[in-house]
């Protein structure tokens, strides 16, 4: 195959992936019974401003209002609903000024009315109003020791209920006695909703003193206030009987699309797992292996194939500056250097969001000829990954993914192919 036709193969399967999770064809479908009384809309998240456009537009006949609160960036029109702009991944004075707002259009609600809270990812950072006694500072201070620790999304989530005002389900209690129905468009492995934006919605049972052990577990500083906070002794969130949650797109159904693009190409998918987590660069040299068995001994299947994965990596850095990237760019670094130019394999990996770490790039692609790219660039690739700069290494090599804002979120896409 072709290093263009590959490379354009995978493009495709990660836009396969993608497409399936976008707003404007899923939410419809998923809309409850309309009520008696108003329709409040409340949200959290990349995806949000996109839900509310949809069902702004598929309710004109509905008493529809709210807010809700997306990454900057990440805006569009929505109607009736209010579309406000924070920060991600850590919080700004606009996430705190946002979560109150949302707050505020909880106000007043009836037994006939619904409030359809939409919630994706990135709502964590988005909508953060301090637990009593704590401040915005607390919550970003230990936000940014978390994201360099090693700390994968489940555990981050389950800190940052414990510091919310309204997280861990608290939220919910506010929109009684309204009905509550919950649609979810999940960004983390395992799915559980608890863990989408740190389930402002969703029942938790979950402790302060885990979310304390935790932190002590990875040495994050912690202030005495958040320090007494998370030692106190609270009853967990109960499931609100009036309330209701529904996934709507998910990491393994943008993974079926992915599996179902690779086919039309004939070529044969296996699906890995959509949850899978760990240290990027380790994770990439565990795939170089399968990806080396397919090739040569045609195990655990014979090419054309197509190994595909979701999940949420993570990178730790430890001592000194890191460079620029996210765990897609690492992962295909560490990949690269794994693989040694070895032919017939190229692989593509991206956040379905548009944004890898904190950069304007996807994600990246690779192939056999990644590392005389690089060579050519006058870059070394083992050098770029020891330095946490694999960013910088794929800008030289022309290899970044940039989509911009794909205004949904269902995790990473990747996928190693093989011929």
């Amino acid at each position: 195959m072709r290093n263009e036709d590959a490379r354009s193969l995978l493009w495709d399967l990660f836009s396969s992936a993608v497409d399936s999770a976008r707003p404007g064809p899923v939410v419809p479908p998923a809309l409850p019974e309309k009520p008696a009384g108003r329709c409040v809309v409340i949200g959290a998240g990349k995806a949000s401003a996109a839900m509310a456009a949809a069902v702004d537009a598929a309710w004109p006949d509905v008493d529809v209002s709210g807010v809700v609160v997306t990454r900057y960036g990440h805006a569009v029109p929505a109607g009736r609903i209010t579309i406000l702009q924070a920060a991600h991944p850590v919080a700004d004075e606009m996430s705190e000024s946002a979560a109150r707002q949302v707050v505020e259009a909880l106000q007043g609600l009836t037994p006939n009315d619904l409030v359809l809270a939409l919630i994706s990812g990135g709502g964590s950072a988005l909508l953060a109003l301090p637990a009593a006694g704590l401040t915005l500072a607390d919550k970003q201070a230990i936000t940014r020791s978390l994201l360099h620790s090693g700390a994968n999304i489940k555990e981050m989530n389950l800190v940052r209920r414990h510091l919310s005002a309204i997280k861990g389900g608290k939220l919910a209690k506010l929109a009684r006695p309204a009905r509550l129905v919950s649609l979810i468009i999940s960004d983390v492995p395992g799915d559980n909703p608890a863990d989408v934006a740190s389930g402002p919605t969703v029942a938790d049972d979950s402790t302060p003193q885990q979310a304390l052990a935790l932190l002590d577990r990875y040495q994050i500083p912690l202030p005495d206030a958040v320090r007494r906070h998370l030692s106190q002794t609270v009853a967990s969130e109960s499931a609100d009987d009036n309330a209701q949650t529904h996934l709507i797109a998910t990491p393994s159904l943008a993974l079926q699309a992915a599996a179902d693009a690779a086919r039309r190409h004939g070529i044969t998918p296996l699906i890995l797992g959509d949850a899978i987590e760990g240290e990027s660069r380790e994770a990439a040299i565990v795939m170089a292996g399968i990806a080396r068995s397919v090739k040569q001994y045609g195990q655990p299947l014979a090419g054309p194939a197509v190994l595909l994965s979701g999940g949420e990596t993570t990178v730790t850095v430890s001592g000194g500056k890191a460079g620029k990237g996210g765990r897609n760019t690492e992962f295909l670094l560490s990949l690269a250097c794994a693989l040694q130019g070895e032919s017939g394999i190229w692989a593509i990996a991206g956040d379905t969001d548009g944004i890898d770490g904190t950069e304007d790039a996807a994600g990246a692609i690779i192939g056999p000829d990644t590392l005389q790219r690089g060579n050519a660039a006058g870059v070394s690739a083992r050098d770029y990954l020891d330095a946490h700069d694999s960013y910088s290494y794929f800008q030289a090599t022309n290899e970044l993914v940039i989509t911009g804002p794909t205004l949904t979120n269902v995790n990473d896409i990747r996928a190693i192919l093989i011929v």
